[in-house]
């Protein structure tokens, strides 16, 4: 994600290299399905077989390889006039202005979400709320005791933030010193993170490869599985050159990212390992092939391209601020129990509400910070 340049691209793309609108614009299309996965997840009442755009979970593990692959891309060859700390600097400076908003309307909207879905809220003190909200804005995860809400999230205020704690751990690994592998080493590497991958998904004990959001030993061993293979395997595509092209690669990708992240959970109750089968396989086979559809387009022009450029710049905005509102619904789903229309209907607004605020939070807050931060600490690379 580049935070030297102008643009708002969620990519990491760095200043004088050609970013892939397609794959910023395919960050957007699983942005919104994260949306629409938690604006149905308050109706499955906790039971998985039944929620609508039911892998939806996987868009993390998408976003993920996404940026491997971008970052790959964007600082391979530029170490030798950068040093780690000028990473972690564009790193910083790209993520972390949008983990405070996400942190500050968490916190703003934290004590109307006060009910039986979060038993924690109507005793929480204020300070303790606001320390939360501190801590949360630094992205450091807080232990099972600081929790405030009840479900046991390393970031209470907005739980998503979990991916971007281990988002930050991979870009660590990144420059310390996994970035200096061979092919082969990452080849390596990467299969061995596939097993770790496939031993959660197929035999665990939920079935699938959701968690990763508390600071506990079980849920970090899902929080690595899902980072490892992704993140690294998106390096690994980048380095050997994985590229698909094929005619309206932005159509053909979304819509096979589309089908993937809704397909209906396999297997039951019964059967769980069919459904961690199916995650494995889609995070294994079927996202890197999307990524090098993605890569695969060479044009900057165009309708499509203008729509991938306008969902990758909303991207990553909606994904960190969306939750808080999230939180409101589920509360409001609980107490109410609605009818199947006034559930659409109030999805469907809770939906705009969160796009509003995040265009919002692009345009007049996270654009100019970056542009203001870019320009006071960082230098410019060719």
């Amino acid at each position: 994600m580049d935070t030297a340049s102008t643009a708002a691209s969620t990519t990491v793309i760095a200043p004088a290299k050609n970013h892939y609108i397609v794959l910023d614009g395919l960050r957007g299309i699983a942005s919104l399905m994260v949306l629409a996965f938690h604006l149905c997840e308050p109706f499955s009442q906790g039971d998985a077989t039944k929620q609508v755009i039911n892998h939806g979970y996987l868009a993390v593990d998408f976003f993920f390889m996404l940026s491997g692959f971008v970052i790959a891309y964007a600082y391979d060859e530029r170490w030798s006039r950068m040093t780690t700390w000028d990473f972690y600097k564009r790193r910083l400076i790209r993520l972390q202005p949008m983990v405070i908003m996400g942190s500050l309307i968490g916190a703003a909207l934290f004590y109307f979400q006060a009910g039986p879905a979060f038993p924690s809220i109507a005793g929480t003190p204020v300070w303790k709320m606001l320390l939360v909200m501190v801590v949360g804005c630094t992205l450091l995860p807080l232990p099972l005791s600081m929790d405030i809400r009840g479900w046991q999230e390393m970031h209470p205020l907005d739980g998503p933030a979990w991916s971007l704690f281990f988002e930050y751990i991979a870009n660590i690994l990144y420059a310390v010193g996994l970035r200096k592998l061979s092919k082969t080493a990452l080849s390596v590497f990467v299969f061995l993170a596939a097993l770790l991958l496939v031993q959660l998904a197929v035999f665990g004990d939920r079935g699938d490869l959701i968690g990763g959001w508390s600071l506990d030993v079980t849920q970090l061993h899902i929080g690595f599985a899902r980072l490892l293979f992704p993140f690294f395997a998106g390096i690994l595509l980048c380095r050997l050159g994985a590229r698909i092209r094929v005619k309206s690669a932005f159509g053909v990708a979304g819509l096979l990212l589309i089908v993937a992240l809704s397909l209906p959970r396999f297997g039951g109750t019964d059967h769980r390992w069919m459904n961690g089968i199916y995650d494995a396989l889609c995070v294994i086979f079927v996202f890197p092939i999307v990524v090098a559809i993605g890569a695969g387009e060479k044009r900057v022009n165009g309708l499509s391209i203008r729509v991938a450029q306008f969902f990758g710049d909303l991207s990553f905005p909606l994904y960190i601020t969306h939750y808080p509102l999230i939180y409101l619904y589920t509360g409001w789903v609980v107490r109410s129990n609605p009818s199947g229309t006034q559930g659409i209907v109030t999805a469907l607004l809770v939906a705009v509400a969160a796009m509003a605020i995040a265009y919002a939070s692009l345009k007049l807050y996270d654009e100019p910070v970056r542009r203001w931060l870019s320009r006071k600490f960082l230098h410019r690379m060719t």
